[in-house]
């Protein structure tokens, strides 16, 4: 697992040589724009929301002694879930509006290692890839926020918000890798092969998704990169885990 985490995370390293090599940014135009116009809708609206969230929780401390506390604490736990939940939903709305432009990127990266002609697998229509990318985002983002709103919960409770912290962070960065790595299996598997594909690769998933994750740290220049880094890195490893475990067929 550790292995593949940090095989995950490595890919990126020559993924902006590659993007340039193989002349991709035309491809990234729109998603960029896609990126940055979500991303201000989401955290705009998150950052009026945050303070909303904190003076609802402080309700539930209906005590005097140690109120003003408490209330500092609830506006900081407001803020950590809008921030949590405005990067779930922020990541999967773009890698979703984004499917078919990634998917063709991620064809012309596998043309390029594999020496086969583009469409030399299942060849699926522009509508066809943006349904699968909604179809695959729509199923993680579920899936996460099951995940996120229990763990979210934990932050109340000492020292073990810590470990929370962290295990939110792995979460969302699996479903980030998971959604990057389907844009190149969606020409190799259905929807639930595509599933069980990335499960068995998790740990790959997991570190693209911590360097997709980190890039939303950056203002500004990180969301506007971070699909063109991610998607490169990802495709980059998917195509060797379906190389070496000789899962490419030219059939599809």
């Amino acid at each position: 697992m550790f292995k593949n985490i940090l095989s995950g995370i490595k890919a990126y390293f020559g993924a902006l040589g590659l993007i340039s090599k193989l002349k991709l940014w035309k491809f990234f135009a729109i998603p960029m724009v896609i990126s940055l116009v979500t991303a201000i809708i989401i955290f705009g609206s998150a950052y009026g929301l945050s303070d909303n969230i904190g003076n609802f929780i402080s309700k539930i401390w209906i005590w005097d002694w140690g109120k003003k506390t408490f209330s500092l604490i609830s506006s900081f736990i407001g803020g950590f879930i809008v921030i949590a939940i405005g990067l779930i939903l922020f990541k999967h709305i773009i890698m979703a509006l984004s499917a078919p432009f990634m998917s063709s990127v991620s064809e012309k990266i596998e043309a390029y290692y594999t020496k086969a002609p583009p469409h030399s697998h299942r060849n699926t229509s522009f509508f066809q890839q943006l349904w699968r990318g909604i179809k695959i985002n729509s199923r993680n983002l579920i899936m996460e926020l099951l995940l996120t709103i229990p763990i979210l919960l934990l932050k109340f409770i000492p020292i073990i918000n810590i470990f929370s912290t962290v295990l939110l962070f792995l979460i969302q960065a699996y479903y980030a890798g998971f959604g990057n790595m389907d844009y190149t299996l969606e020409r190799h598997y259905q929807y639930k092969e595509s599933i069980q594909f990335v499960r068995k690769n998790r740990g790959i998933a997991i570190g693209n998704g911590i360097v997709f994750m980190l890039c939303l740290l950056v203002p500004v220049v990180g969301v506007i990169l971070v699909l063109p880094l991610s998607v490169t890195a990802a495709s980059n490893e998917t195509i060797k885990l379906l190389q070496s475990k000789k899962n490419i067929n030219p059939h599809g």
